[in-house]
């Protein structure tokens, strides 16, 4: 029998972990597959192995993994494949198959232009987004925010666009947002390339709390969240996964 495991990343914020639970049961009521479950990679239950050990003990032969990830990086290359291998150690008769992250999607990009000018601030000619994406060791996940900068900048007309990250990339949010509030920029859009809410919003929100100035606009934008189109990326994604066929199931 067919099933589906969704694999958030998890939060120590009940909110994050409320709107991640509840997207995936609207994107799991788009997707016919008879067994389907939530878990989180890490700070919330069930894990991997208790989503797994679930949808077995309910009668699954196949389990489509499928990561609730913006991006590639190490969750995606290691921590996921690791608990798929243990679980196929334990289920040896269950065919495991593996989804891709959303990646880099025009679709996507379009909610940050629709987040931005959802403030009902029009940008001035003299305005800079700042890009706030989580951050990665892995070079193909900051490469993929320069794109979704590169992109971002064609579909909406400011002079500056910039990019900068919340852990593991240069440069830090901190140092990016006081560069820019000490450039002074008339406007300065910040837009959290994130899903869902949790600690990482809310130090956005702090730093910006204390840099604000009365000559200067400093815009938070809201995070990816619930938009449509959102649910319309993982249901494909979903759905890619359950039309894998033998060659492309990762553990045999």
């Amino acid at each position: 029998m067919q099933a589906v495991l969704y694999i958030s990343h998890g939060s120590r914020v009940e909110k994050a972990r409320q709107e991640a639970t509840t997207f995936l049961q609207t994107v799991s009521e788009r997707v016919k597959a008879p067994l389907q479950e939530i878990c989180f990679l890490e700070l919330a239950e069930p894990d991997i192995a208790k989503g797994v050990s679930n949808l077995v003990n309910k009668g699954a032969t196949k389990i489509a993994m499928i990561p609730v990830l913006l991006l590639s990086a190490g969750h995606y290359y290691k921590d996921i494949p690791n608990e798929i291998k243990k679980a196929k150690q334990q289920y040896p008769s269950v065919t495991f198959t593996y989804g891709e992250p959303i990646g880099v999607q025009d679709k996507v990009i379009d909610i940050l232009v629709e987040r931005i000018l959802e403030k009902k601030v029009a940008p001035l000619s003299n305005a800079s987004i700042l890009l706030v994406g989580r951050g990665s060791y892995m070079p193909e996940s900051a490469r993929a925010i320069e794109e979704i900068a590169r992109r971002l900048k064609n579909k909406i007309e400011v002079c500056d666009v910039r990019v900068c990250y919340l852990a593991a990339c240069e440069p830090s949010f901190p140092d990016a947002i006081e560069a820019s509030v000490n450039e002074d920029w008339s406007q300065i859009y910040v837009v959290p390339y994130l899903w869902f809410t949790g600690l990482l919003m809310r130090s956005v929100q702090d730093k910006i709390n204390q840099l604000e100035r009365a000559d200067q606009e400093i815009i938070i934008c809201d995070y990816l969240n619930d938009h449509p189109y959102m649910i319309e990326a993982l249901t494909d994604r979903v759905h890619e996964a359950l039309a894998l066929n033998n060659e492309h199931v990762l553990i045999k």
